[in-house]
């Protein structure tokens, strides 16, 4: 059975869903769980019932946000996906650092394939973990933000946060 809670956090509701082993396998900007759900790979989704007591991710987005940038890095996530690129990509995607965005062509040439923008956005645009791995960290070639499934206003507020 997954457990889910939402946090508020300065950029808006967090609401985080964890498998059995405290493994984050969704999370997003929203209050409404049933935006996530989906997001989970099918072999991964289960029932989920709301709980306060999601384990130590609770405790390291609030050092996130109180200023330890470092602290989502040591939050296990629980990825899958059909297709070995994205699956990669995600991985590489973690290795982002706070404050160092980089672009779609670059985040597709740190994952191994460097004409591969279309899948490297596609990663961006598929991951169920946001926050975790971090898909907020990635621009546009001309620095602009791009999309955001939660929101420009959201993706803007966690750069500018990362940048101070």
């Amino acid at each position: 059975m997954l457990k889910h809670h939402t946090i508020d956090t300065p950029a808006g509701p967090l609401t985080i869903v964890v498998g059995d082993t405290g493994g984050v396998r969704a999370a997003g900007f929203t209050a409404e769980v049933d935006e996530l759900l989906p997001l989970i790979h099918p072999r991964l989704r289960e029932d989920a019932r709301p709980d306060a007591d999601i384990g130590p991710v609770t405790g390291h987005v609030r050092s996130y946000f109180e200023g330890d940038r470092g602290a989502l890095d040591r939050v296990v996530v629980e990825q899958r996906i059909d297709g070995e690129f994205i699956a990669h990509a995600w991985r590489v995607m973690r290795e982002i650092k706070p404050g160092s965005p980089v672009t779609y062509s670059e985040f597709a040439q740190l994952s191994g394939r460097p004409a591969a923008i279309r899948a490297a956005a596609a990663a961006c645009a598929r991951n169920p973990v946001a926050l975790f791995t971090p898909c907020h960290r990635v621009l546009r070639l001309d620095g602009s933000l791009g999309g955001y499934r939660w929101g420009l206003p959201v993706k803007r507020w966690l750069l500018d946060y990362e940048a101070a």
